[in-house]
């Protein structure tokens, strides 16, 4: 038995270990995928939502995630009225709005 362990270990010695970027370059290669493909992209997402918000502004048409429509009828720090019908209004966060359409001039004559 411990005539083969010393078999196993003379076979270690006459092998070169690979190079430690070649051991690597996988993990390397997987991570830089995930970058690109994941990460990335959901920085980009939120860094137009953010601007998205910020922008809104007393009568712009929205539709929040849960699909309300309505039209802005006052911008708070943190939160927007939104009017959804006739004497209905609804205190939202403004992170709840996806979409926002802004009236061209023909429509708000």
């Amino acid at each position: 038995m411990t005539h083969l362990f010393f078999l196993a270990e003379a076979a270690a010695d006459g092998q070169q270990q690979p190079n430690f970027l070649l051991q690597m370059a996988p993990l390397l290669i997987i991570f830089a995928l995930f970058y690109f493909m994941l990460i990335r992209p959901q920085q980009r997402r939120q860094k137009e939502h953010a601007q998205l918000v910020s922008g809104i502004q007393t009568g712009d048409k929205v539709i929040t995630s849960s699909g309300i429509h309505g039209i802005i009828s006052n911008v708070k720090e943190r939160t927007v009225i939104v009017k959804i019908a006739e004497n209905v209004k609804v205190e939202m966060d403004r992170g709840a709005i996806t979409s926002v359409e802004r009236p061209t001039t023909e429509e708000s004559k």
